[in-house]
């Protein structure tokens, strides 16, 4: 990696990927290109603290990753939550991160706006931004809160310069609009589960993985 490449941006993008398709893939990759990240690691969790485990093991699910950034350098699996015991807490992944990347490294943790609103249920959530901005993929036709917890934290670090997340290491909070890819996981799972094909919603190296080892099959009676 080259000195330029070291001081630019690295965006950390976390989720389940159960499995990863498309509409987290061009979310990455235009955010790379947007904003001159680095990379942008991809980083499955494997024990989600706020959902239930998914069926599909966490080495499945880093192993689609991998297969989909295969060929993109911007791209990249971070699997450090699968060496991790216990629940899949964000905030000690981007404290480690902040301890590999020293003190000047500006780190950006990407989220979704549902995500955005159960922040507070996440843990140490207040923490996050000691350790890296926050990014949030905002949707069509999807608002700010207007009151509560959220709305009062965005009111303190929220910032409409993009050029400030490269400037600072971490501490603010920025919304950006991407191209709006209307693929969900759970309707992928839904057609493998019902036998039906989810080609062109995936990158066809990680449907050939979900069929070499029969996974999001519905179990015979």
């Amino acid at each position: 990696m080259s000195g330029s490449e070291q001081s630019a941006p690295l965006a950390i993008f976390g989720g389940t990927f159960n499995p990863v398709h498309y509409g987290h893939l061009r979310s990455a990759l235009e955010l790379v290109e947007h904003i001159a990240l680095a990379e942008c690691r991809l980083m499955p969790s494997a024990q989600p603290p706020h959902r239930d485990v998914p069926v599909c093991s966490a080495e499945h699910r880093a192993a689609m990753v991998e297969l989909a950034v295969q060929g993109e350098p911007s791209l990249v699996c971070d699997r450090r939550e699968l060496e991790r015991d216990g629940p899949s807490f964000t905030v000690d992944s981007l404290r480690d991160l902040r301890r590999e990347e020293g003190e000047h490294r500006s780190l950006i943790m990407v989220i979704g706006c549902d995500a955005l609103l159960g922040l507070p249920g996440w843990h140490r959530w207040e923490s996050l931004l000691e350790y890296a901005h926050v990014l949030v993929i905002a949707r069509p036709g999807w608002s700010l809160p207007a009151t509560g917890d959220i709305a009062a934290w965005l009111d303190e670090h929220q910032t409409t310069e993009v050029e400030t997340l490269k400037k600072q290491p971490a501490g603010k909070v920025y919304i950006e609009a991407l191209r709006p890819l209307d693929i969900s996981a759970t309707e992928i799972r839904r057609l493998l589960e019902s036998g039906k094909s989810a080609r062109y919603l995936l990158p066809e190296q990680v449907l050939d993985y979900i069929d070499t080892h029969q996974l999001y099959r519905q179990e015979p009676n």
